[in-house]
């Protein structure tokens, strides 16, 4: 075991000391008193001198220590007052400032993540009262409309009936993907995992889609023929709504008369990994790694031009997490986006 700093200050300063006697007590009795110089009676004197002063510098060197080390954990709140006590006392002010260096680093960190999240908090506020303002003034005003007398003209009174009851349906899915998002982080969904062919449940999405890709002219194929069911396991409403927000996203973001590949390919030995590729204009370095907030737009304008809520890569993301599974993006601006996720596969029996 390595001696305590301060036994070694202490043990130092004590021999410093007694050298100093000899050479005190050589000089008085035989230089100055000329009396002749008893060899026991100088070594016992030494002996005794040395552990006196070797007991007393360290009790008030540790007793001195201790009281500014421990007055300095309390400030700095490193170290509880009871941890102390059961550390021993050492004058290594190394590792004090180690120690309160560790700390101030933890600390600017705290700081940090602290304002992270109140940006991002108050950039979420301001997205949500945006997100739910632009459907309520648009429903607010075609009914203030029809109010002051355009109730009165029939196709007047469709029209606006129409594009106000498309401002609630928007609405009413922001609700319903806020409470999604709210549901899956505190743990109360639900989710029904059962064994199920991925191959099929795309194949449906597809046709869900199809005139949604046909407006856009987006061909939606499998990147080669799956003559076998791919097994995974999941719950399959849950993974329809991805595939589904992925495959919109595709389809709304992508190339104008463009295509979206979906492959399905082993990940790891107990991992299916899906992919969804497009041929669109991509997604810039910068914005990649926030993808998946909720309401964050690459490009605001157009997205908002395309409809939706801005929360579907959010809910995404938690739906894949709450399967414990992965997701990923790849894209390069102009040339395509690639989102892909995995689930786990059923055990061949």
């Amino acid at each position: 075991m390595k001696i305590k700093k301060t036994y070694a200050f202490a043990f130092w300063i004590s021999l410093y000391l007694s050298i100093f006697s000899i050479i005190l007590y050589y000089f008085i009795d035989y230089v100055l008193l000329k009396l002749p110089i008893s060899i026991k009676f100088l070594a016992i004197f030494i002996i005794i001198f040395f552990i006196t002063t070797f007991i007393v510098v360290q009790y008030n060197l540790e007793k001195f220590i201790f009281q500014r080390i421990k007055k300095i954990y309390e400030d700095v709140s490193i170290l509880d007052a009871s941890d102390l006590n059961k550390t021993p006392i050492s004058s290594d002010i190394n590792s004090l400032s180690r120690d309160v260096e560790k700390f101030a680093e933890n600390k600017q960190e705290q700081i940090k993540q602290l304002n992270l999240r109140e940006n991002y908090r108050k950039e979420f506020l301001g997205n949500v009262s945006h997100e739910l303002k632009t459907p309520l003034f648009t429903v607010q005003g075609y009914l203030l409309t029809l109010s002051d007398g355009a109730v009165n003209d029939k196709l007047i009174r469709e029209k606006y009936l129409q594009r106000a009851n498309k401002g609630v349906e928007r609405l009413i899915a922001i609700v319903k993907d806020l409470d999604l998002i709210s549901k899956i982080e505190s743990s109360d969904l639900t989710l029904n995992k059962q064994p199920f062919n991925i191959v099929s449940l795309l194949q449906e999405v597809f046709e869900l889609l199809e005139m949604k890709a046909k407006k856009r002219n987006v061909t939606l194929i499998f990147d080669k023929k799956y003559d076998y069911p791919v097994m995974v396991i999941g719950d399959v409403e849950r993974i329809e709504q991805v595939l589904t927000n992925l495959l919109v996203n595709s389809i709304k973001y992508g190339k104008l008369d463009g295509t979206t590949v979906v492959t399905i390919e082993l990940h790891k030995q107990n991992e299916v990994l899906i992919k969804i590729a497009d041929n669109g204009e991509g997604i810039k370095k910068q914005h990649q790694a926030r993808l998946f907030e909720r309401f964050y737009r690459v490009d605001k304008s157009r997205s908002r031009e395309q409809g939706g809520s801005g929360l579907g890569l959010a809910i995404v993301k938690h739906i894949i997490e709450a399967h414990n599974e992965s997701i990923f993006v790849k894209s390069e601006y102009k040339k395509g986006s690639e989102f892909s996720f995995t689930l786990e596969k059923v055990e061949k029996i």
